[in-house]
């Protein structure tokens, strides 16, 4: 078949960045920690190594041997969450006093960016980046006076990164996936482990004695006259004989995590 070029739809360009979050290791080396990096402007990434060393026998280049490959980033954000501290040398002394030159902590990330082309313009897909064992290296803060120009601080860490196993290839430090590729019930299946899931609430009436605070409590006040009810935290400080209050529990709720290699090769994979 003839090659096309530019046909309509297949003129595609990556932009943005967004829905960054931070994933710490816990005692079990797990990335059992996520929390939303709010603020996150960029995210380069910088490989480095796989250069050519030639070796010359018998008077002719006899081979080229690669150097391994590494994989580095900038980070630049205009804030970053408190659990970062750990991964930047901070540790907190007392309550909102923190000290740095700290041991620093590796964690893990993931962030989108957006896929566009000529027909959807910036919307027609993203691409998730999942990072593993990165070590943030100390960086500049440059604070200034406000002046009749104002600026946000924009913070930047370099990263640089381990590589973790996974069967069948080298080491890895990172992963991409393609949304306009990837089958779309699996993609949504490990954004639930990365963004973690709020469970199923259950609201169950209670039978107050009569001499509890319902707003301390935790108790909700239900409204509607058919399902779906709406349940709201109660304001009240002593029980309306006149009211029936309900409690909220929550099953099915999920922590967000960041799986390792091998566990997303399992999760994309999954037959349909």
């Amino acid at each position: 078949m003839k090659l096309v070029w530019d046909e309509t739809g297949k003129r595609t360009f990556e932009t943005g960045v967004d829905h960054g979050i931070l994933f710490l290791l816990d005692s079990q080396n797990q990335y059992n920690r996520g929390v939303a990096w709010n603020g996150l402007t960029g995210v380069t990434e910088s490989p480095s190594g796989a250069e050519q060393t030639a070796l010359y026998a018998d008077n002719i280049k006899y081979l080229n041997m690669t150097s391994a490959e590494e994989f580095g980033a900038t980070i630049t954000a205009y804030t970053y969450p408190d659990e970062f501290g750990e991964c930047d040398g901070s540790a907190e002394l007392s309550t909102g006093v923190l000290i740095g030159q700290q041991a620093r902590k590796p964690f893990g990330l993931a962030y989108r960016t957006r896929i566009g082309n000529d027909t959807s313009g910036d919307t027609y897909g993203y691409k998730l980046h999942l990072i593993y064992g990165a070590m943030a290296s100390p960086s500049q803060k440059d604070y200034k006076t406000v002046n009749d120009s104002p600026e946000a601080i924009e913070f930047s860490w370099e990263v640089t990164t381990t590589p973790v196993n996974v069967t069948g290839f080298r080491p890895v430090s990172s992963i991409t996936i393609d949304s306009t590729k990837a089958n779309a019930t699996n993609l949504a299946n490990l954004e639930a482990i990365l963004t973690g899931s709020d469970g199923t609430a259950t609201y169950t009436a209670v039978s107050p004695v009569g001499t509890e605070n319902p707003s301390t409590e935790g108790w909700y006040e239900r409204s509607g006259s058919e399902e779906p009810y709406t349940y709201t935290l109660t304001t009240d400080v002593t029980v309306d004989s006149e009211k029936t209050y309900y409690s909220k529990s929550t099953s099915g709720a999920t922590n967000p995590r960041l799986p390792l290699p091998d566990e997303i090769k399992k999760i994309m994979s999954a037959a349909g």
